[in-house]
C-alpha cells in the first residue's frame, strides 16, 4: 500500500528523536547488564509535572456545564483574550483577539499547517516555492517543507556569525545556487534556538523585519523558548515588539516548554491579521478546535502568579543543571570558556571529539559504551555535522552520573 502515498510522504524518514528512542530501548538490556542503564539527554521536553495550579483548574473545568461540546478552531473567546493579556504583560505587544490570534494543537502542528498553506507543490527543485530555515535548526522544519512539496534553503547559524547571519548575503548565495529569489515565500527564525540555545539581539531582529519587508516575504517566528531564560534583565523578546513587524510577521507560542505541558498540545499563532485569517481557513477544514477544558485551564495559568513562579523556579533549576554539565565537560576537556554556553533554553551545543569522523559515530559510541543518549548534530541540518546536542532535563543526579561515566569510559574531548 506504500505506493498509494504521494512522493513527498514516501521520501520522509522516521523522526530522529523516535529513531534514537527506539535504539536506546533496543540496547537497554545490554546496557543494564554492564551498569550503564540509558540516561536520556536527547528529548527536548521538561520532565517535571506542570504547575499544580493548572492541574487543579483542569479538574474544576471538567464540571463546567457545556464544556464537553465542540470548540471552534479559532479558540474560545476566553482563551484568545487570555493570550492577548499575556502578550501585553510579557512583551508589551497589543493584539486583537478576534483578528490576530488563532489557537493551535501545539506550535508544531501550527507551523506545519502554515507551511502547507504557503507552498504550491511541484516536482522540479528549481521551480519549488522556497522557505528559508535556520541550520542548525529544529529537525522538523525541513521535513514539513519537503512533505508540502517545497524547498527548504539553509541559513547557516555558526559560531563565526554569532548565530545571526546576514540575510542579504544568504539571498545572494541563494541566487548563486541557481534559485529564483521570487520563489522565496517565508523565512523561519527560532530564537532562543533549538538546538543551539542561541538568542538574538533586538537590533538583529530589527534587521530581519526590514529584510522581510524589503523582499515581501512572510516572517515566521518560532518563539517556543522565549520564557526559558536565565537573566531576568535580558528576557528574550517577541518579534512583534519590533516596529512594523505585524506588517509581515506571525509568531508561534507553546505551553509545552515553559509549563511542562507537552502532552496537552496547546499553543497559538499571532501577528499579521491577514496571515492569521488565511491560516484559519485552512485550520477550519482539518480540525474542530482544542478541548475547551484544556483551553480553560491554560487561560487561567498563563496570567497567574502561580504560573510565573513556576517558570522562574524551572529556569533556576535548568541554570543549576547547566552549571553541573559545564563544570564536568570542562574537566573532560571541552573549552567551555570559549564555547556558546546559552543564556536560554535547556540545551548545550558542543563539538565532537577530534577522533570521531561524524556526529553520528560519536553519539552511537556514547550510547553503546556509556548509555548516554544525545542527538547527533547532523540531525539538525548540514551545518550541524561535527556537533551534538545535550538536553539538560533529567535529574541533577543523572547529569552528574553522565559526567562520571564519560570520565570512566574515557570520553575526553582532546583524545
Amino acid at each position: 500500500m506504500k505506493e498509494l502515498f504521494n512522493q513527498y510522504v514516501q521520501s520522509l524518514e522516521t523522526y530522529i528523536m523516535f529513531q534514537i528512542t527506539e535504539e536506546a530501548a533496543r540496547l537497554k538490556p545490554e546496557l543494564e547488564a554492564k551498569n550503564r542503564s540509558p540516561i536520556s539527554l536527547s528529548m527536548g521536553a521538561p520532565v517535571k509535572n506542570p504547575p499544580q495550579f493548572v492541574i487543579d483548574k483542569l479538574k474544576e473545568a471538567l464540571e463546567i456545564k457545556g464544556i464537553h461540546s465542540y470548540s471552534c478552531p479559532k479558540g474560545e473567546a476566553f482563551y484568545l483574550e487570555a493570550i492577548a493579556k499575556r502578550m501585553r504583560a510579557r512583551f508589551g505587544v497589543e493584539l486583537d483577539p478576534k483578528k490576530e490570534i488563532f489557537s493551535l494543537i501545539g506550535s508544531k502542528e501550527g507551523i506545519a499547517n502554515l507551511i502547507r498553506g504557503l507552498i504550491n507543490p511541484t516536482k522540479n527543485d528549481f521551480d519549488k516555492d522556497i522557505i528559508l530555515i535556520p541550520d542548525p535548526g529544529y529537525a522538523s522544519y525541513k521535513e514539513m517543507i519537503k512533505v508540502s512539496g517545497g524547498l527548504a534553503y539553509s541559513i547557516p547559524l555558526t559560531f563565526e556569525n554569532n548565530f545571526m547571519p546576514d540575510m542579504e548575503e544568504i539571498f545572494q548565495d541563494l541566487k548563486k545556487d541557481g534559485y529564483d529569489e521570487k520563489k522565496v515565500k517565508a523565512l523561519i527564525i527560532n530564537y532562543p534556538n533549538n538546538p543551539l540555545g542561541a538568542t538574538a539581539t533586538f537590533e538583529y531582529l530589527e534587521k530581519i523585519v526590514e529584510f522581510c519587508k524589503k523582499h515581501q516575504i512572510l516572517l515566521i517566528s518560532d518563539a517556543a523558548y522565549t520564557d526559558m531564560y536565565f537573566d531576568e534583565n535580558n528576557r528574550p523578546p517577541s518579534i512583534l515588539q519590533i516596529e512594523g513587524a505585524k506588517d509581515i510577521a506571525v509568531e508561534f507560542f507553546s505551553f509545552s516548554k515553559p509549563y511542562a505541558m507537552t502532552g496537552w498540545r496547546l499553543g497559538w499563532i499571532c501577528g499579521n491579521a491577514e496571515a492569521v485569517s488565511t491560516f484559519g481557513k485552512l485550520k477550519s477544514t482539518i480540525d474542530t478546535g482544542l478541548f475547551k477544558v484544556l483551553q480553560k485551564a491554560a487561560s487561567e495559568v498563563i496570567n497567574s502568579q502561580e504560573g510565573e513562579e513556576y517558570i522562574k523556579e524551572a529556569n533556576l533549576g535548568f541554570k543549576k543543571k547547566q552549571k553541573i554539565l559545564v563544570k564536568g565537560l570542562k574537566e573532560l576537556g571541552w573549552d567551555m570558556d570559549n564555547l556558546n554556553v546559552p543564556e536560554a533554553t535547556f540545551y548545550l551545543w558542543l563539538p565532537i571529539p577530534a577522533r570521531y569522523n561524524t556526529s553520528k559515530e560519536f553519539s552511537d559510541d556514547l550510547m553503546q559504551k556509556s548509555g548516554i543518549v544525545v542527538v547527533p548534530g547532523h540531525a539538525f541540518g548540514k551545518y550541524g555535522e561535527g556537533f551534538f546536542r545535550i538536553s539538560i532535563v533529567c535529574s541533577d543526579e543523572n547529569l552528574q552520573a553522565v559526567i562520571d561515566r564519560m570520565k570512566q569510559d574515557e570520553f575526553y574531548f582532546k583524545q
